[in-house]
This record gives structure tokens, C-alpha cells and sequence, in this order.
């Protein structure tokens, strides 16, 4: 008879033990997410190409008459490029160039162009007033600097264009940051010059 309540106790521990392994596995699988690893999503955004500049070609100019003239500038004709930068790898291998682009109409949009990096759980995409900083010590920089989250990744390949709110200081926000939100850690980073 004891043997049989041994006998019965070891299978509750063993059970309880089984379980609690299960549980385990199930929340960290919902945390980590690993299938995404082995799941790609591309993005193919058409990223507009900055206004050609016409070469440097010297002509006469007349002097126009100061009360005819009008006052008001005529807009770029096309997109323009206001700053640029190429991505390192931090926590996972990231590889891609970004750029912030100027339209016409005044408003910018931040294009990742040729962005290679691992699928994640909630990666946003981050202008930071943070430095860039390679290796280990930079996964965790942004986080101790502001920044503007401009969304979620849409992808974890491809070029895609994310839009810039009008208030954002490009001069303060010199980087940018795919931010994993769950884990606090960057995927990768570019600095914009």
C-alpha cells in the first residue's frame, strides 16, 4: 500500500512537472515568437527618386525688375533627399541604406531601402536623438534618448516609406533605430548625414 501511494505521488509530481514544462514552453513561445525566424515578409514601396540636379552650366542672367518680381519661390519640382545614411547590424544582422525624403508638397517620409534584417516581434522604426553606436553597447542606445516612433516594421525585406510628422526637428532626430519594443533592444541602426 505504500508503494502504491509512492507509485501515485511520483505521477502527480511528474504530471505537475509536465504541466508546468508545457506552460512554460507555451509563454515563452508566445513571447519570442522563434517561427517568425523562419518567416520573411517583403515590402516593395515605390521610394521615389530624388530630383536630378542640372550640371553647373554658366549663363548671363538679366536683372529682373524688383516690383515685378514675384516674391514667392516656385517648389522644388520633384522629390529631394535631406539627409541619408546606411544601416549596421546590432542584435540581429541588419544591412539596408535609409533616407529621408522631401516631397514637393512639404512633407517627408523616411524610406529603408534594401532592408535585409530578421523578422521580430513588435520592431518599430524609431528616428532617435540617440548616437549610433556599433556593437553590443549599441542595442540598447535608443532607449535612453527621446524618439519619434514612426510605426511598426511593415516588413523585415524590401524598401518601404514611413511618414514624417511635421513637427519632428530632423536636426534633433539624426538617427534612425528598427526598435524591438518587446525586448528593448535595436535590430539594427543607420545615422543620418
Amino acid at each position: 500500500m505504500a508503494r502504491n501511494r509512492m507509485s501515485r505521488r511520483r505521477k502527480a509530481v511528474w504530471i505537475i512537472g509536465a504541466a508546468g514544462a508545457a506552460a512554460v514552453l507555451l509563454v515563452a513561445g508566445l513571447l519570442f515568437q522563434p517561427w517568425l525566424l523562419f518567416v520573411d515578409v517583403r515590402v516593395a514601396d515605390r521610394i521615389p527618386s530624388p530630383q536630378a540636379t542640372p550640371s553647373a552650366v554658366v549663363e548671363p542672367v538679366e536683372m529682373a525688375d524688383p516690383a515685378t518680381e514675384d516674391a514667392t519661390p516656385a517648389p522644388p519640382a520633384g522629390p529631394r533627399d535631406l539627409a541619408a545614411g546606411s544601416l549596421i547590424s546590432h542584435e540581429h544582422e541588419t544591412s539596408g541604406s535609409v533616407r529621408i525624403i522631401e516631397n514637393p508638397d512639404g512633407t517627408r517620409q523616411l524610406a529603408l531601402v534594401g532592408l535585409a534584417t530578421s523578422n521580430g516581434p513588435d520592431v518599430h522604426v524609431w528616428l532617435s536623438a540617440g548616437p549610433v553606436v556599433e556593437g553590443r553597447d549599441g542595442w540598447y542606445t535608443a532607449a535612453s534618448y527621446d524618439h519619434v516612433d514612426l510605426g511598426p516594421l511593415r516588413g523585415n525585406l524590401g524598401d518601404q516609406l514611413y511618414d514624417i510628422p511635421a513637427d519632428v526637428d530632423l536636426s534633433t532626430f539624426r538617427t534612425v533605430d528598427l526598435w524591438c519594443e518587446r525586448f528593448g533592444v535595436s535590430f539594427g541602426a543607420a545615422a543620418l548625414n
